[in-house]
């Protein structure tokens, strides 16, 4: 039997050289059932297994060799070898510490057992086997690249960038160094630099899929789409089931205002590969955009399957489900969220808080742990050079909304009424044009008026520098359609946060937010990462030019009943919160024939809301919603209803302006945030301290009062009409001259080398 098998190994070996592994595997099967504990024969086996890459079954038969044979040096290098290449990382890191403790001197365990480290996320003990190379072998290409790779990983951008530079010069056609370098340059937004690192992995390997991908998302962050659309094609085009490929390919195709092909490009990431989180994340978010809240929350959903600790991913999915008024586990989700917080965990992106949290100091975290995860601070375009005084402030407005949007519709007037003999104006417009009046309205108030869509965050900061804009006013805050990435270079040598986003930043690089002493409190200037910039009456500026339809509009316009009293909210849909429907639904049963008024989202939210009424022992027909209709039409219909009721954490804040503009009063609970005391600012500016309230059960008394009492109702509504003209709410030109004298104070500040502080504009 023994000559039989010692005849099957050279026939195997010479099958081997010639590349017939199945005719080796065969002789070496049949050696196998002869003697299954022959030492050769099972290295042998292992090596035919490595061959057809099933490691996992090489390293078995390296296993059971090494019993026979402990002390075979091939035997152990190769085990440990095929357990690495199995991706059977602890295995891989027991055999080659055992290798290498007899052996301390073969530098490919020690690479081997480095590339094991960085597998594991275990990067510091990565940078230390690697090292051990450069011991044996100072010139170690892939040690010294790896080395950048683990500093990558780390965040410790310089340092990957300067071993990769030193892989680099031992061999300038190290593809993946390149690659790698690019993602480092990248970080630190060195994005030419980093384009070009790309190119040159690319240039060196055409099929380097790493660096074509990053490539395309650097290109499509820089605006130019076309090209990133082409470089994702690229990829596609050279291997068709690469979900990674499939699904920035969507988040190209969404830059471009394909919504439609993104989607598909999406949905077949996920026939590739059900489990894509990428793909997963950026289909959510695409469906939110397009308001398909169900279909975003089940991919959301679906998600958390995969990652429940995924960044953000938590809160956006408690987030989606706001928007339909699902309340599900409501309580128990607010919690989780208030305990990854306090664990300084990116549990949900700082917008979505504002609704769910009345906590100022959780919404605080959220934004600095956003801000510096997403927008961190950048000195490539190197400092402003100091200007001395030319005469008039250029201030520079970014707004993603200067059209049809609530943010335009309070703001037009004031940028109308600017003072030219002070003041040069220029809107730096971030989102798409829709061509509706308010657009051309906007245009037309500027002194000059830039369409950077399609401009990357640097080109528009250095374009702001270009143009000497002496303070940026991002008027976006984090809503969407943000750009926090163009005050990350520095646009301005004073940047200013104002009004779209009611909160803080979080960021260092944003010098002043622009409010009053109800919505930012004294004592709560701790929970601000800015300066305070603090005007008298109210923060909001309003346009007094808003139109109100001429039509007389009836109550059967829109399904209301022909008597009762009619309370109104049309806040958007996320604003409402169970404890806000409880405190409703009291109100209205203490009401006789009394309905509420709701603004109308989608069927599912209004399928939901009918429910959580009929829960609350309260008729379907006495909830009645309000469908969207024209701007100047909206505002005509508010003068059907009574009375505002008021939502919270997150109160009215347009809507409240709007309302109150139409005649409507609104009653509010004053909150613990800067968005749950906008509504109490409004009206202590229009002197209608009597719609304030400071409890629950003051305010639902105040809303029942109100509605038994018309005498009383038909007073302050008489109070209002009176106030609207003659109060400062929406005085804009006083408001104008206020806030021109708080940046006249941040600017002078400036001029005179003071590091911002708290201002105050006397009224």
């Amino acid at each position: 039997m023994q000559n039989s098998i010692d005849h099957l190994i050279p026939m195997a070996i010479e099958a081997l050289d010639a590349g017939f592994l199945v005719r080796a595997e065969s002789l070496m099967q049949t050696a196998l059932n002869m003697h299954p504990k022959h030492q050769v024969v099972l290295e042998i086996m292992g090596i035919i297994k490595g061959l057809q890459k099933k490691p996992l079954e090489a390293a078995g038969y390296f296993k059971k060799a090494l019993k026979l044979d402990p002390n075979n040096q091939g035997l152990q290098y190769n085990l440990a070898k095929s357990s690495l290449d199995g991706k059977n990382f602890q295995d891989a890191l027991i055999q080659h510490r055992k290798f290498i403790s007899t052996f301390p001197l073969n530098l490919d365990a020690w690479v081997n057992l480095g590339m094991t480290y960085l597998y594991l996320n275990r990067d510091r003990e990565a940078i230390a086997a690697f090292e051990e190379c450069l011991k044996i072998n100072p010139s170690h290409k892939e040690a010294l690249g790896n080395i950048g790779a683990a500093y990558k990983n780390l965040k410790e951008f310089d340092n990957a960038i300067f071993y990769a530079d030193k892989a680099i010069q031992i061999d300038p056609h190290y593809a993946e160094a390149w690659s790698n370098r690019g993602v480092a340059l990248r970080q630190l937004k060195l994005n030419i630099e980093a384009l070009e690192s790309y190119q040159k992995a690319i240039d060196i390997n055409p099929q380097h899929i790493d660096a074509l991908l990053n490539k395309t998302v650097l290109l499509n962050d820089l605006k130019r789409h076309d090209e990133a659309l082409v470089s994702v094609e690229y990829v596609i085009a050279a291997d068709s089931n690469n979900a990674e490929a499939w699904s920035r390919k969507g988040l190209v195709l969404k830059e471009l205002y394909r919504a439609d092909d993104a989607l598909d490009s999406y949905h077949r990431a996920l026939e590739i590969d059900s489990k894509n989180l990428e793909a997963l994340l950026n289909k959510g978010v695409l469906l939110t955009e397009l308001k398909r809240y169900e279909e975003a929350l089940s991919v959301y959903q679906q998600a958390l399957t995969l990652d429940p600790e995924k960044d953000y991913l938590y809160g956006l999915s408690v987030y989606i489900k706001t928007m339909i008024c699902d309340w599900s586990h409501y309580d128990q989700q607010l919690l989780h969220i208030q305990s990854k917080l306090a664990q300084d965990k990116k549990v949900a992106v700082p917008f979505s808080l504002l609704a769910l949290l009345d906590d100022e100091d959780g919404h605080f975290k959220a934004a600095k742990l956003f801000a510096s995860d997403k927008f961190l601070e950048s000195t490539v375009l190197g400092p402003i050079p100091k200007r001395a005084s030319t005469g008039k402030i250029r201030l520079g407005y970014f707004s993603a909304d200067f059209r049809n949007h609530p943010v335009a519709s309070l703001i037009a007037e004031l940028f109308e009424l600017h003072d030219r003999n002070q003041f040069e104006i220029v809107g730096f417009s971030l989102g798409p044009d829709d061509a509706d009046d308010m657009r051309l309205r906007l245009k037309g108030s500027f002194d000059q008026f830039i369409d950077i869509c399609n401009q990357s965050d640097q080109e528009v900061a250095q374009l702001a520098r270009d143009l000497q804009i002496d303070i940026a006013i991002d008027l976006g805050g984090y809503t969407q359609d943000c750009r926090t990435g163009i005050f990350a270079y520095r646009a301005a040598p004073i940047q200013v946060n104002y009004l779209g986003y009611p909160g803080t930043m979080g960021a260092p690089y944003i010098d002043y937010i622009i409010a009053d002493q109800t919505v930012i409190p004294e004592a709560n200037q701790q929970y601000y990462s800015e300066k305070v910039a603090y005007l008298p009456h109210t923060y909001q500026a309003n346009d007094r030019k808003r139109k109100i339809a001429n039509k007389l509009f009836k109550r059967a316009d829109f399904d209301l009943p022909e008597h009762g009293f009619i309370f109104c909210c049309f806040n958007n849909n996320f604003k409402l919160t169970p404890n806000t429907l409880n405190s409703w639904a009291r109100i209205l049963k203490a009401v006789d024939g009394s309905v509420l008024w709701l603004y109308e989202g989608n069927e599912k939210t209004k399928l939901n809301l009918i429910k959580e009424f009929t829960n609350r022992d309260l008729a379907p027909e006495r909830l009645i919603f309000a469908k969207r209709v024209p701007p100047d039409e909206h505002l005509a219909r508010y003068q059907l209803a009574d009375l505002f009721i008021d939502t919270l954490p997150y109160n009215a804040h347009t809507t409240t302006s709007d309302a109150l503009w139409a005649g409507t009063p609104v009653l509010t609970l004053t909150g613990n945030s800067f968005a749950g005391r906008v509504a109490t600012s409004l009206l202590e500016a229009i002197d209608m301290p009597e719609l304030i309230t400071k409890t629950l059960q003051e305010y639902e008394d105040k809303a029942i009062d109100l509605a038994n009492n018309q005498n009383k109702l038909a007073q302050l509504k008489r109070k209002l009409q009176a106030n609207r003209d003659t109060t400062p709410l929406f005085n804009t030109p006083l408001f104008a001259k206020h806030i021109e004298a708080a940046y006249m104070a941040m600017y002078q500040g400036y001029q005179q080398d003071l590091v911002p502080e708290t201002l105050r504009v006397d009224g």
